[in-house]
């Protein structure tokens, strides 16, 4: 019985639309389908810069597979480069978010483990159309 009462009442909605209301609700589709791209859209990321307590550690070629180990105050943590993606394999902190982050692809895009005082950030030719994070 709902099911029915709600169809009808779609029917008594729509039925108030005029046709300048739908030329003003295609106009709104067609703008949203084309600035969504242009705003959300990012540079595939180039490289990724690793840092160790604040410092610069290295930065390499998110092109060459490649696995490193850098040792913190809890232990090492293990980052994996490959395929024009990066992430954090390993790391001893208890709560594991920067392994949970997972693969990384765009610029602007990090891992952080604080415990261990590692983080990963890509870059690429242009810098994030964004300045700051939140969570």
């Amino acid at each position: 019985m709902n099911n029915i009462s709600a169809a009808k009442s779609w029917r008594d909605w729509l039925s108030l639309l005029r046709s300048g209301d739908y030329v003003v609700i295609g106009v709104f589709l067609v703008l949203w389908g084309v600035i969504t791209p242009l705003c959300w859209s990012q540079a595939g990321a180039t490289r990724v810069k690793i840092f160790q307590d604040g410092q610069l550690y290295a930065e390499l070629d998110l092109a060459a597979a490649r696995t490193l180990a850098i040792d913190g105050p809890l232990g090492k943590t293990t980052i994996e480069v490959a395929a024009g993606r990066a992430r954090i394999a390993s790391d001893p902190s208890p709560r594991q978010y920067c392994v949970r982050a997972g693969w990384l692809t765009q610029v602007g895009q990090s891992a952080i483990c604080l415990p261990n005082r590692t983080s990963i950030e890509l870059v690429g030719p242009r810098p994030a159309s964004y300045d700051s994070l939140s969570y």
